[in-house]
């Protein structure tokens, strides 16, 4: 899933068609058709590996702009991270989301200027190469 957030182009096209089969199988087979949560009513080991996803989805779907995790798609995993976000324990231990946000987008940033910088440069040393061979 985290694909579709990291690439472009026919990578990223082709993680967007494979995604929704994944997040099916978490959604039927993960949390079947009566659990609150992966291990039935109460919080497990599997609710917490998967509450990255609850917490950080919401925040990379905003800043990279697309939306993989619909609630009309999946109506059991949404109900799953509106459960989960909303237990106690969980909640009182959240990070904040406006942070999360600036985070992300600090991140995002970096990864493309680094981008920009190397093909930059790259694109320098090329000319300077190739100024050189005549």
């Amino acid at each position: 899933m985290w694909v579709v957030y990291r690439t472009s182009g026919e990578e990223q096209e082709k993680a967007i068609e494979d995604t929704p089969e994944m997040l099916k199988v978490m959604e039927e087979d993960g949390l079947g058709r009566d659990n609150k949560f992966f291990g039935g009513d109460n919080i497990g080991i599997v609710d917490i590996a998967f509450g990255q996803i609850a917490q950080w989805l919401g925040v990379i779907e905003e800043v990279v702009g697309v939306k993989m995790l619909e609630a009309h798609k999946f109506p059991r995993l949404h109900a799953w991270i509106k459960n989960f976000k909303e237990a106690p324990v969980i909640k009182e231990n959240l990070p904040d989301r406006d942070e999360m946000l600036v985070s992300f987008e600090n991140i995002v940033n970096r990864v493309v200027f680094s981008v920009l910088d190397f093909t930059e440069n790259a694109l320098g040393i090329l000319y300077m190469y190739k100024k050189s061979r005549k």
